[in-house]
């Protein structure tokens, strides 16, 4: 088998890994934010709950979540899960991710001092006026190294979909090199790897670089 022929046996892996990356930003970066204000919220159980549900998260491996959230519903229901995998796999990557998106949120969050809330409230801004037009902007600033810092790990972290048995780039890796006895698979991969995450830096300096209103 070509280098060429491998790539395009690999390609679609490539595509179904950009596809749990896109939707795994698409629902977490919200779900986070909802999770975080649920964390700050002054009725006790919500927070409390909250709390637990976060540290459960970030406290257990991501492969053990994805294995519950795919034979939870078998064992617990006799749900049938033929065609529940990439269901399972978003889920548990969503869930997941919006734990530590919400902690990188309520971080930034608190680090805006207060007075820039008493500022707005002198000015005659309402709350939502607040919070879009001053303290949007400076969180997001605040918060976007330590968020390109997960979106990062999370292209690498799409590899994990392997343990449900997913034909993404990783896994299709390990199954061309077994077959054709040949390193080049990890090579391909580790390139593709390499050149996303690539672009995913290279985006959120451009992002950075538009909240540099100082400059």
């Amino acid at each position: 088998m070509t280098v060429t022929t491998m790539f395009m046996t690999m390609l679609p892996g490539m595509f179904r890994t950009i596809a749990i990356f896109v939707l795994t930003l698409v629902f977490a970066l919200p779900l986070g934010m909802v999770i975080m204000l649920m964390r700050q919220s002054r009725l006790k159980i919500t927070s409390s709950l909250t709390k637990i549900f976060i540290a459960i998260m970030r406290g257990t491996p991501l492969m053990l979540q994805l294995l519950v959230w795919y034979f939870g519903p078998y064992y617990l229901f006799e749900m049938p899960i033929g065609g529940y995998r990439f269901t399972a796999i978003i889920l548990g990557f969503s869930l997941n991710y919006a734990a530590y998106f919400s902690e990188i949120y309520r971080a930034g969050l608190e680090a805006i001092p207060i007075g820039q809330y008493e500022a707005a409230d002198v000015l005659g801004y309402s709350r939502n006026q607040t919070f879009f037009k001053i303290i949007l902007p400076q969180l997001i600033k605040t918060i976007l190294p330590a968020m390109t810092n997960e979106v990062i790990t999370l292209v690498k972290d799409t590899s994990l979909a392997f343990a449900l048995a997913y034909s993404e780039v990783f896994s299709i890796a390990k199954q061309i090199s077994s077959s054709q006895t040949s390193f080049i698979p990890f090579v391909i991969s580790g390139l593709f790897y390499f050149i996303a995450n690539y672009a995913v830096a290279f985006g959120m300096e451009r992002i950075e670089q538009m909240f540099k209103y100082y400059d």
